[in-house]
């Protein structure tokens, strides 16, 4: 396996301290409960216990427990704090700048819109939240809806709200698995059933519903009125094909990039610079410059932290490995 380069040590008290290098950080999936969640969970997750709804699967979370041998256990949030500017560009952020989920939708997520940097900063927040969804599966006839389908006024969202028709306002989409939705903030939109997505936003957790189907959770439709825009670009990005890459998209936030390894060395590149690894086939490795390989887990973030390291993959029968890396 990869030489594990970072160990956090106690030096006074119970202050803790980074060695220089920290090398690949793989993270435990943290799974979360939602009222629009399903039982039947991949197999690379624990079952959820009887009753239990889970909707989503946070991977890069600061609540997530980090599963390297030198600091199996701590949150990843504990290395953040002490290894300022290793994981973004803007080293003055308090958190990880990109959250990575899986989601799983058994019914219809709520109608909803979110801030944008702009909007999130006049209101105290760190940032607004862009996001889009890479289609790991769906069923026939899975749809999600990105913006209206014409122009409305606030007024006529509101009454539409209020009449319990705004669903039938939004453009619907049809999704199959591969499929890249983008999902500016501003972009009203909704998840439908009967598929699995991985969603790569900015980190932040304000979600202003507009409309819930009935759930009694609250609605903000005020502030939600302030977010929207009119036109976002949101809808299915193509992809494009890069020297030794799938070029699943290219935000002002994040890229991201599709690997598929066969028995030859993929260089991973972008060397210097914070990356994340996700596995959706058993049987990857990420190799190191010392010749050292670390096996990649089907649906855990590996996040490697900006140091000049290089790393490549490599797979014994074929798989397809996503790298997502701040813009």
């Amino acid at each position: 396996m990869c030489r594990r380069r970072f160990i956090l040590r106690k030096v006074t008290g119970m202050a803790l301290q980074a060695q220089t290098e920290i090398g690949p950080v793989s993270l435990r999936p943290l799974v979360v409960e939602r009222v629009w969640g399903s039982q039947t969970l991949p197999a690379w997750l624990p079952p959820p216990a009887k009753g239990s709804l889970i909707g989503e699967a946070w991977l890069t979370a600061g609540e997530c427990q980090i599963e390297s041998e030198a600091s199996l256990g701590r949150p990843f949030a504990e290395l953040l704090a002490h290894s300022p500017g290793k994981f973004s560009a803007n080293s003055d952020a308090p958190e990880f700048p990109l959250l990575i989920k899986l989601l799983f939708p058994n019914e219809k997520l709520s109608v909803q819109v979110h801030p944008d940097d702009a909007l999130a900063s006049s209101l105290g927040q760190s940032r607004g939240k862009t996001e889009c969804w890479y289609v790991l599966s769906a069923d026939p006839g899975a749809s999600v809806m990105v913006g209206f389908a014409e122009d409305l006024s606030a007024k006529q969202v509101r009454d539409a709200i209020a009449a319990g028709t705004l669903e039938q306002k939004l453009r619907s989409i049809s999704v199959k698995a591969g499929d890249m939705v983008y999902v500016p903030a501003g972009t009203v939109h909704a998840i439908g059933p009967g598929m699995m997505l991985l969603e790569i936003q900015q980190t932040s957790d304000v979600t202003y519903r507009l409309f819930d189907y009935g759930r009694l959770r609250e609605l903000h439709v005020d502030q939600g009125l302030a977010a929207i825009k009119s036109a976002t670009g949101a809808g299915i990005v193509a992809p494009q094909q890069m020297e030794g890459f799938t070029r699943l998209i290219a935000s002002p936030y994040f890229v991201i990039d599709r690997f598929m390894v066969s028995t030859e060395r993929a260089p991973l590149g972008k060397l210097g610079q914070m990356q994340i690894l996700l596995a959706l086939d058993a049987g990857c490795f990420l190799e190191c410059s010392s010749g050292t390989a670390l096996p990649l887990q089907p649906g855990h973030a590996v996040v490697l932290s900006a140091e000049p390291i290089v790393y490549s993959l490599r797979s014994a029968f074929g798989c397809s490995i996503i790298r997502i890396a701040e813009k």
